[in-house]
């Protein structure tokens, strides 16, 4: 009882909720997120600490994603109705439907307990990327290579690109003159849909595979009843959200030939 009422006073509990909320504002404002009630350390350095190895997870994920994704559905939207069209729709539907963490399963025992290729879990070397990596890009190179087919599909079957093929240009350089660039702003654009996709999969994904990001300290906070650092990491991951859309919609202006032209 002497310990509860401790920890109650040292919490200030006895205030009501709007009164706590208004002081944890006030902190907020001060850049002061409290302390872990498991570690003892600010909240800000422990999220400063697994931010680190989330952003580095979700670059590899969102640069494999992009390497994959795209050039397929590019190549189907240029052959549209196909059978190359008709396998990328059925693979990419399968992706998408797997859910990560089936996905990530699977990997491991096929790559890392049959093939014994990679580790399993962990963190600190280059080969321990490729397995949380892939079964984050699997699932976004899925959906990015049905937008860039679509997207694809229509810039092919437009005016202007049938007019760049009676002026003699080859299909190489309509692609990239007129195709391209077209292209680039739904894809931009999606890039701010994955990172929703990446925060929902990286919580699950990092606990899969035992790997030290925001994510997995969520869960950890969570089972803990760490309140303060289920605060800040939610806060953290929810502002990331709204600078990366920032940040997308500006590029998406700059780089939209229709917004160039206006």
């Amino acid at each position: 009882a002497d310990l509860a009422d401790a920890v109650r006073a040292e919490l200030r509990l006895e205030a009501g909720p709007f009164a706590q909320f208004l002081r944890w504002m006030g902190d907020l404002a001060q850049l002061d997120m409290g302390r872990s009630l498991v570690s003892g350390q600010p909240v800000w350095q422990e999220i400063a600490h697994q931010l680190g190895a989330s952003l580095q997870l979700a670059a590899a994920a969102m640069g494999l994603s992009m390497l994959i994704g795209p050039p397929l559905g590019i190549f189907a939207g240029l052959h549209p109705g196909g059978w190359f069209d008709r396998v990328l729709l059925v693979v990419a539907a399968g992706f998408r439907a797997v859910p990560q963490f089936l996905l990530g399963l699977v990997l491991i025992v096929v790559l890392a307990v049959q093939l014994r290729l990679l580790p399993a879990a962990g963190h600190g070397s280059l080969a321990h990327f490729v397995l949380p990596a892939l079964t984050l890009a699997l699932g976004l190179a899925a959906a990015s290579a049905r937008i860039a087919r679509d997207a694809m599909a229509a810039v092919a079957a437009s005016p202007h690109y049938a007019f760049a093929r009676a002026k003699g240009l080859t299909e190489a350089q309509i692609l990239r003159r007129h195709g391209l660039r077209n292209i680039a702003a739904p894809l931009v654009t999606y890039l701010g849909l994955q990172f929703v996709m990446l925060a929902e999969g990286v919580v699950v994904v990092e606990t899969i595979f035992g790997w030290p990001g925001i994510g997995h300290a969520l869960i950890h906070a969570v089972f803990h009843r760490d309140v303060p650092m289920v605060q800040g990491t939610a806060l953290v991951m929810g502002l990331g959200f709204v600078l990366l859309n920032a940040v997308v919609d500006l590029i998406v202006r700059h780089i939209d030939p229709r917004e160039v032209q206006a």
